[in-house]
C-alpha cells in the first residue's frame, strides 16, 4: 500500500471516498446522520493563524487557552484558534473530521490518537521529516526524555507524523481494600495469567452479591487486545515497514531494541483464526462462565469508576489517566493500587499515544510545525498536563510528585511498562481502523458468551469482516 503524496483537498477525497477511508459503513453510518459541519462551525477559521481541532467540549478548549496564550507571546504573529470537537469516541472525533474535510473546512491541526494515526498519516497528515532533521539538535532533548515505543507508534512507511505528547498502558488496575479481604497481597511484578485467575476467585469468595472481580469493556484499548497480546498474538498479522534508520540512529542509537525498530507498524490481514487468539479468547469466555468477569460492554465504560472507587469491583485494566479519575471519585491513594498485566506466553503490552497531526491542506506549515515542537517542550506539557489525567510522555514528568496527591503506591509501573517490555506495541490500528473496530466489537460478545464451539464460530465470523474491511481499503 503506497501514502498518497500529492496534496489533499475536498475535490480528491470524495464522501464516497470518506466511508472508504473511515472504515464508517460497517458500523452502518450513513451521511444522512453525520452532523453538517462547515466553516460557520469552526471559530476563526477564516481569520490569519492556525486553527487546532481537539476531542473534547468547551471546557476542554478553555484547558488550553493558557497554553495557546503562551505560545502568542513568544510567536505574536501566529494566531491560535482551539476548536473542541465532542465525540463519543475517538472514531466519532475523526469521523467529524474527515466531514470537514470533505467540507472544504479542514482545521490546520489535529490531536490526534493511536486509532486515528495510520488513517491521518495515509491520507491527511504532512510527514515530519525535513522539519526533524532541519531542527534536529533543537529536538534532541525531547527525545531524549521519550521512549523510542511511542515515537515508533506515529511512524508510516518509513516518515514519522506526530511527537507523541501522552499515553496510557493497559496495565492493571486493582481494589487494594478488596485485596485484603481476598487475604493477599498486591501481586509480584512477574505474576502470570493462572495467578491473575486465582486472585479473581480469592476476591469472589470474599466479596458478597453484585461484586465483580474483573471488568472489561468492548474496546480495542483494554478490550480483548491484552489478552491477545500477553500471549504473543493479535487479531491482525503485525510486521514493521521498512525504514527510519534516519530516525533510530540520529536519536536513539543506544536503544537496546534498536534492531527492531522500523518504519511503522504494519497490520494488513486478519490473524483471526490463529489458534492462540482462540485461547485468549476461550481463556476470557471461561471468566465469564465462572462469574469472575462481566460480558464486556461496549464503549469506555463510563460507569466503571463509580464502580470500582465504592468497591463493587476488584481489577480492571486502564492506563494512567484512571489516578486522576479515582481521585475524584473520593477514592483515597491508598485505596488501589496498578501492576503490570500479567503474564502468559509473554508480558507484552498495550498502550495508546496521542500527539498533534500537521494538515497536509494547511497553508502554513512552517507555523503549525512551531506549535508542534512548542507542545512537545516539557513546560508545554506541563502547563497541559497539571494533573494525571493521563500519562505525559516525558519520563521526566512521570515522578513521585506528578501523582502525590492521587496515587497509587506503585506510579513507578506506567513508565516501567515500556522500559520493562520493550515489545510492547500500540493498539493495532491500521488505516481501516474504524471498521476494524466495529467487526471486533461485533463478534467480541459472542465469543465470550457461549460455549468454545460458539468462540470457534464467532472469530470464523471476525475472520471474514476483517478480510472484506482489509481488502476494500487496499
Amino acid at each position: 500500500m503506497k501514502r498518497q503524496t500529492g496534496g489533499l483537498t475536498a475535490t480528491n477525497l470524495t464522501r464516497r471516498g470518506l466511508l472508504t477511508l473511515g472504515g464508517l459503513g460497517l458500523a452502518g453510518v450513513t451521511i444522512g446522520s453525520w452532523p453538517r459541519l462547515t466553516g460557520s462551525d469552526i471559530p476563526g477559521r477564516h481569520a490569519d493563524g492556525l486553527t487546532i481541532a481537539i476531542l473534547g467540549n468547551s471546557a476542554d478548549a478553555e484547558g488550553r487557552r493558557g497554553l495557546a496564550e503562551e505560545f502568542h507571546r513568544e510567536f505574536p504573529e501566529i494566531k491560535i484558534h482551539i476548536q473542541a470537537i465532542q465525540g463519543a469516541d475517538w472514531k466519532d472525533f475523526f469521523a467529524k473530521i474527515l466531514t470537514m474535510v470533505a467540507a472544504g473546512n479542514p482545521p490546520d491541526i489535529v490531536y490526534v490518537a493511536t486509532e486515528g494515526a495510520q488513517l491521518f498519516a495515509d491520507k491527511l497528515a504532512e510527514p515530519l521529516d525535513h522539519f526533524i532533521r532541519r531542527d534536529a539538535e533543537e529536538l534532541r532533548e525531547y527525545f531524549d526524555d521519550v521512549h523510542p515505543s511511542l515515537v515508533e507508534a506515529f511512524m508510516y512507511q518509513g516518515s514519522l507524523f506526530q511527537l507523541p505528547i501522552d499515553w496510557n498502558a493497559a496495565d492493571m488496575y486493582l481494589n487494594t481494600s478488596t485485596l485484603q479481604e481476598a487475604g493477599m497481597d498486591r501481586p509480584a511484578d512477574d505474576w502470570t495469567q493462572d495467578d491473575f485467575t486465582e486472585m479473581l476467585r480469592a476476591m469472589k469468595k470474599s466479596q458478597g452479591p453484585g461484586f465483580t472481580p474483573f471488568y472489561w469493556t468492548n474496546r480495542l484499548f483494554g478490550g480483548i487486545v491484552p489478552w491477545l497480546y500477553n500471549n504473543d498474538t493479535s487479531f491482525l498479522t503485525e510486521r514493521k515497514a521498512p525504514g527510519g534508520d534516519w530516525l533510530w540512529d540520529g536519536f536513539y542509537p543506544d536503544d537496546p531494541a534498536r534492531s527492531t525498530r522500523g518504519g511503522g507498524f504494519i497490520w494488513d490481514g486478519s490473524n483471526a483464526l490463529d489458534e492462540r487468539v482462540f485461547e485468549s479468547f476461550d481463556y476470557m469466555r471461561e471468566l465469564v462462565a465462572e462469574g469472575l468477569g462481566v460480558r464486556p460492554e461496549g464503549g469506555g465504560g463510563n460507569s466503571l469508576v463509580g464502580l470500582f472507587s465504592s468497591g463493587r469491583v476488584g481489577a480492571t485494566p486502564a492506563g494512567g489517566y484512571w489516578a486522576q479519575g479515582l481521585h475524584e471519585a473520593g477514592m483515597a491513594e491508598d485505596g488501589f493500587d496498578v501492576q503490570f498485566f500479567p503474564k502468559n506466553r509473554t508480558q507484552r503490552h498495550q498502550f495508546g499515544t496521542a500527539g498533534y497531526a500537521i494538515m497536509r491542506t494547511t497553508e502554513n506549515k512552517d507555523a503549525a510545525w512551531e506549535w508542534v515542537k512548542f507542545a512537545a517542550r516539557r513546560e508545554s506539557m506541563e502547563m497541559a498536563m497539571p494533573a494525571p489525567t493521563t500519562t505525559p510522555t516525558r519520563r521526566s514528568m512521570v515522578n513521585e510528585s506528578f501523582y502525590a496527591e492521587t496515587g497509587p503506591k506503585n506510579w513507578q509501573v506506567f513508565y516501567e511498562t515500556l522500559d520493562r517490555f520493550p515489545t510492547s506495541a500500540p493498539i493495532p490500528a491500521p488505516p481501516e481502523q474504524a471498521a476494524v473496530e466495529n467487526a471486533l466489537i461485533k463478534n467480541v460478545t459472542n465469543a465470550v458468551s457461549g460455549s468454545s464451539r460458539q468462540t470457534r464460530s464467532a472469530l470464523a465470523s471476525l475472520d471474514r469482516d476483517l478480510n472484506l474491511v482489509l481488502r476494500s481499503g487496499r
